[in-house]
């Protein structure tokens, strides 16, 4: 098969760096699930934008706070002034955020912003944005989307050239997709974690690839858990997601007495750190919950879904509290990129989680995942636009790709985790030894 750029990954990066390239271009977007199952459906609190330059400087303290100040100054900038844009395409896009009693768009607070700058719709922001992004990519004929197609390798070369992919369809035969340009949107990590906000298939295969052909990653062991998820015992369950946003509306954290512990508005790493001392200290696989400050009319019209789901558990929110554990939500490490989303391969770009272009730091602020993704993946679709008249692209003969190394994919993503999971491990010993080091 043959393609101008095929994209990995159906996401709101995948799909919004698809409607941001060239309508006479063939492009190919093949997700391992269905569309509908990628975590950016699952992103509940919102998308922060930068409402006025007054804010500015406040907006990029805090995401600078929040990742330990080991943010890419750069990036930072980017993704707070490219904002007005991203929120300027997803309006003609049909994407509707909630609006004041004036019409105006209307702003939410989540932990460790200082400002109201969270665009949202009810308490499912992701799958309003992405929804419309999917709806819009369908209405492109140039736009041909694969379900339940899985990337299992980039074909390139020893020049350090991609070509494409090699992908398992969905009759589990294996097959090859050319392509001048490959962008990896494969989403998180989650899958390959016992405890995960993330969908089970998602499971790092982009990282896999780059680690099997020596492609720059970055911060691999920035893992981030998410403090607040709904606790259940069923190992097989997803861990559903309790937003930042009903903390920031006022929930309250207890311990098993019934007592408050911890300032609910810190930033992720500290609150997570917080809630697994107390819950060490009480010598239980949880805290609690409470949204009784919040009023039921704000409840119901901002987190019906996140009330809808309690309620289905056996919990009377916000008469009854409900039992929270922190969960791996987040992997702010990943395939290094520069401005434009590029890798250290050539023809190969990354964007959205599987991307690391040093936004996040050491830890990501909320609200601001689904504007990262796509500001970065729009800025990879100009680069290619650019490219596509300036370079001739050499191809390569898909007689040369040995498929046979693919015959027992199950020993490969076995592989793929353990390889993973290695480095991550790894990479966070030595952190930890280099910091020593610094301190003796």
């Amino acid at each position: 098969m043959r393609a101008d750029i095929v994209i990995v990954g159906s996401g709101c990066a995948g799909l919004y760096c698809a409607l941001n390239l060239p309508k006479d271009k063939k492009i190919f977007i093949i997700t391992k699930d269905i569309v509908e199952h990628s975590d950016s459906y699952l992103a509940q609190g919102g998308m922060c934008m930068l409402r006025d330059e007054d804010d500015f400087d406040s907006y990029f303290y805090d995401t600078m706070k929040a990742g330990h100040f080991e943010n890419d100054t750069a990036a930072v900038e980017t993704m707070i002034k490219s904002s007005p844009d991203v929120v300027k395409d997803l309006l003609e896009f049909g994407v509707e955020f909630a609006r004041d009693e004036e019409g105006n768009l209307a702003f939410t607070k989540e932990g460790a912003h200082a400002r109201k700058r969270i665009l949202y719709h009810k308490d499912v922001t992701g799958k309003e944005i992405t929804s419309h992004l999917y709806e819009e990519c369908k209405q492109r004929d140039n736009i041909i989307i694969k379900e339940h197609w899985t990337m299992v390798d980039i074909i390139c070369k020893e020049e350090n050239t991609c070509y494409g992919i090699v992908v398992k369809k969905d009759d589990d035969t294996v097959d090859t997709i050319m392509a001048d340009y490959t962008v990896l949107a494969s989403g998180g990590i989650g899958g390959i974690y016992r405890y995960s906000t993330n969908y089970r298939h998602l499971t790092g295969d982009a990282i896999a690839v780059a680690i099997r052909h020596d492609i720059d990653l970055k911060d691999i062991d920035y893992v981030q858990i998410h403090p607040t998820t709904f606790y259940s015992e069923k190992e097989e369950d997803r861990s559903f997601l309790i937003s930042e946003s009903v903390r920031g509306e006022g929930a309250q954290l207890f311990n098993k007495n019934r007592h408050r512990f911890t300032d609910e508005l810190l930033p992720r790493d500290i609150l997570t750190h917080n809630i697994k001392k107390q819950m060490k200290k009480d010598d239980m696989n949880h805290v609690w919950l409470s949204m009784r400050p919040i009023e039921q009319e704000q409840l119901d019209k901002h987190f019906p879904n996140i009330v809808k789901h309690c309620k289905e558990h056996g919990y009377n929110v916000p008469k009854e509290m409900i039992p929270v554990v922190p969960a791996q939500h987040y992997f702010m490490g990943g395939i290094k990129v520069n401005l434009q989303s590029k890798t250290s391969m050539e023809r190969l770009y990354a964007v959205g989680e599987t991307a690391c272009n040093g936004v996040h730091g050491k830890n990501r602020l909320a609200s601001n995942s689904l504007l990262e993704s796509m500001v970065f993946a729009k800025r990879a679709a100009l680069d290619m636009t650019e490219q596509f008249d300036k370079i001739q692209m050499e191809e390569m003969n898909e007689s040369q790709i040995e498929l046979s190394l693919y015959d027992d994919l199950e020993q490969w993503n076995r592989d793929n985790k353990k390889m993973i999971l290695d480095l991550i491990y790894e990479s966070r010993n030595s952190r930890e030894r280099n910091e020593e080091e610094k301190d003796v």
